[in-house]
């Protein structure tokens, strides 16, 4: 009994869940701009304090300040509760329903052992078409044996050392690791040996060609040009004078914090473009640090970062918001 536990990273949380061991573990994921949360506050907290729930624990966390954790449980809107039991999900409620949560949290409780029901393996998927995403996953694409930090093979080291010589930015896929795409990729290709790289989809050779390209100075006219991430993140802010980062597009927002993003900017009646940042990780990762903002969605105006979800609510709540949109 008592009062539940604030968890503020992602390592907190999984150390509280694991320490849970076979008793239920209810996770609000909450926010404090929502009225919603603070009412299924007052809820939790008369539940953590009655004797009946006394090996229950109860946590909550701000969605937003633990994005990773929030992705994890696809929390597309607060508050949302999720259940867990010897780590693992058995059930979930989303809104504010405090009939329906007490109700869970009586009967999950209650439960010595949970049946996780078999999930089936998604269909196989066909060769080829896995050859050709990951051919395409990176602009400059290397099948290498091992990874370019730890080349297995002589002719790998070499051509890494080539790529990294030439500055070149590139994925690696390690051909050790996967004796499908190993052969598949040769009859694929229509090359026999590796390492093997391709620039835009089209395969470049082994190499030998690498090395003949690199010593006549053809191999940078033949690789498509290379923008530092920081260049590409200021080309994105500022396709648009008023640009959201966020996840999904303006037609379909894929988080609840985007959708009232969206409906601020739409309210507002101002041209606006959007970036969905679960399309592009490089992009993704990188803007928070670019930005100095860890969540998303992120608004810019003129290029300059205006805030996250919390800032556009209270911008908006004053009136200034449709005032500094304008100004883009």
């Amino acid at each position: 009994m008592g009062e539940p536990k604030v968890i503020s990273d992602a390592v907190g949380f999984k150390k509280a869940v694991k320490d849970t061991g076979s008793n239920l573990c209810v996770v609000h994921f909450s926010a404090t701009w929502a009225p919603q949360c603070a009412q299924m506050n007052d809820v939790v907290n008369e539940l953590a304090k009655d004797s009946q729930f006394s090996s229950t624990h109860f946590f909550t966390l701000e969605a937003e300040d633990v994005p990773e954790i929030s992705e994890e449980f696809s929390i597309s809107a607060v508050p949302t509760f999720i259940f867990i039991k010897n780590g693992n999900t058995i059930g979930r409620l989303d809104g504010a329903n405090a009939a329906e949560l007490t109700k869970k949290v009586k009967l999950l409780s209650s439960e010595s052992t949970v049946s996780i029901p078999d999930i089936p393996n998604p269909p196989k998927q066909d060769l080829n078409t896995r050859l050709k995403q990951l051919i395409n996953s990176e602009d400059v694409m290397l099948f290498m044996k091992g990874n370019p930090e730890q080349p297995k093979c002589g002719f790998s080291r070499q051509i890494v050392q080539i790529l990294n010589d030439a500055k070149v930015k590139f994925g690696s896929f390690d051909i050790l690791q996967d004796e499908e795409v190993r052969q598949g990729l040769k009859t694929f290709s229509n090359w026999p040996t590796y390492p093997q790289l391709y620039a835009k989809g089209e395969l470049l050779g082994g190499l030998d060609i690498v090395k003949e390209l690199a010593e006549s100075g053809e191999l940078e006219s033949q690789l498509p040009t290379q923008t530092s991430i920081e260049d590409r993140l200021k080309g994105l802010i500022n396709t648009s004078p008023v640009m959201l980062f966020m996840k999904g597009d303006r037609e379909m927002p894929r988080c609840g914090f985007s959708k009232q993003a969206i409906a601020m900017l739409n309210d507002s009646s101002v041209e606006y473009k959007t970036f969905d940042i679960l399309s592009d990780e490089d992009v993704r990762q990188n803007l928070k640090k670019y930005s100095n903002w860890p969540t998303y969605p992120q608004l810019y105006v003129k290029g300059e970062l205006v805030g996250g979800l919390d800032i556009m609510k209270e911008l908006n709540d004053s009136g200034e918001l449709g005032t500094i949109l304008k100004e883009g």
